[in-house]
């Protein structure tokens, strides 16, 4: 739940190839339950997430991890992780990119862990600047490692602005891929489904520290009734420190 996409790739031209590094940690309250109820899923939960970006002269490396707290009596119920790398090429404009995504989680009201399965990605990213919008975007191929391997493609864009003196920060990505509609190799369903998932965020800089704010969640075919192909949109109220 966060600027998981945050443009790293932009962020090197930004600073100059000046070796330093951003992490933060931001905390979520998610009311997907009470908006669509167990179409969403059984429970709203809190979900903290720690990001953390570090550019180079080689390029940059960013990555974040989410913590759900949607098991039985809050415990933690999923834990899901991006790692992406950005490469410089003197000369250029764009960026070769790869990245892994992947994660655990436990079924509530059983003991039973289940795999979020692993994507592997590799591409070219583009960053550019549009206004006070520092945006970013990425074009790669996408193997997610169900059981019935699926070869995709998926599309990226980013954006991030600080706004009235640095008191509002806007940021958020755009997540566009293909997917198989059969996972398993069992359900006798052909072909591909689209999959869209956008994270836009809103946050208001008390300090430079401390940040209050909000994600909305706006997704297709991504949460729990994917096959129903049904769209959500789900905001959160959160709270964010900057390291």
């Amino acid at each position: 739940m966060n600027n998981k996409k945050l443009i790293f790739s932009c962020l090197f031209f930004i600073i100059g190839g000046i070796s330093a590094t951003a992490q933060n940690l931001q905390l979520h309250f998610d009311p997907r339950h009470s908006l669509y109820g167990n179409d969403a899923a059984p429970v709203n939960f809190m979900t903290a997430t720690f990001e953390m970006y570090k550019p180079d002269k080689w390029g940059s490396t960013f990555m974040f991890a989410d913590f759900d707290f949607s098991y039985n009596d809050r415990n933690l119920g999923l834990v899901y992780t991006e790692i992406a790398r950005d490469f410089k090429i003197k000369g250029f404009p764009l960026m070769p990119h790869i990245e892994y995504n992947g994660g655990l989680g436990l079924a509530r009201d059983t003991q039973f862990g289940f795999p979020i399965e692993n994507a592997y990605l590799a591409g070219f990213s583009y960053p550019f600047q549009l206004g006070k919008f520092y945006m970013g975007t990425y074009l790669a191929y996408k193997l997610n490692a169900f059981k019935k391997k699926s070869h995709d493609v998926q599309w990226t864009v980013t954006w991030t602005a600080n706004l009235a003196n640095n008191k509002l920060s806007l940021s958020g990505f755009v997540d566009l891929w293909s997917e198989n509609k059969d996972r398993t190799g069992d359900s006798g369903k052909c072909g591909k489904k689209a999959v869209l998932l956008g994270e836009p965020q809103i946050w208001y800089n008390v300090t430079p520290n401390f940040s209050i704010g909000s994600e909305t969640e706006l997704s297709y075919n991504f949460v729990k009734a994917q096959e129903q192909n049904r769209f959500f949109a789900i905001p959160t109220m959160a709270v964010k420190w900057n390291f």
